[in-house]
């Protein structure tokens, strides 16, 4: 998917006390990252879920900066496990699966790169 990828994380969410109980909301920078990431995927989205085990192959493909070279792995934040929380967490949404718990093995790794963006490749394993 050609996008600027999301530096924005499911990490950021945020609690408040209301009545003395903990709140759990998402700011608006982890709900935009969430609604552009399931905008890039709704065109993806299979007829049916996708039944486990399942693998996932995601490269994360960030832009340029003065200091990379196209192909470099990108060494500095946001934390890929943190990207990859939101990324699963709307694939589920969509109903890419029942549940991401079936994602039994996953290979991801970011980049720097001209062309920006987030490849992903889903295999049901046998």
């Amino acid at each position: 998917m050609p996008m600027q990828p999301p530096t924005t994380t499911h990490q950021q969410k945020q609690v408040r006390v209301v009545s003395g109980k903990p709140i759990f909301y998402e700011p608006d920078k982890v709900k935009a990252a969430r609604s552009k990431l399931m905008g890039h995927l709704y065109n993806h989205v299979p007829d049916e879920p996708m039944k486990g085990p399942i693998q996932l192959v995601v490269k994360w493909i960030y832009p340029m900066t003065k200091k990379s070279v196209d192909g470099q792995y990108k060494t500095t934040k946001p934390d890929l496990d943190n990207v990859q929380k939101l990324l699963l967490d709307s694939m589920t949404d969509l109903k890419f699966w029942k549940d991401d718990a079936e994602v039994s093995s996953m290979l991801v790794e970011k980049f720097h790169s001209g062309i920006p963006g987030i490849y992903i490749q889903i295999n049901e394993l046998k």
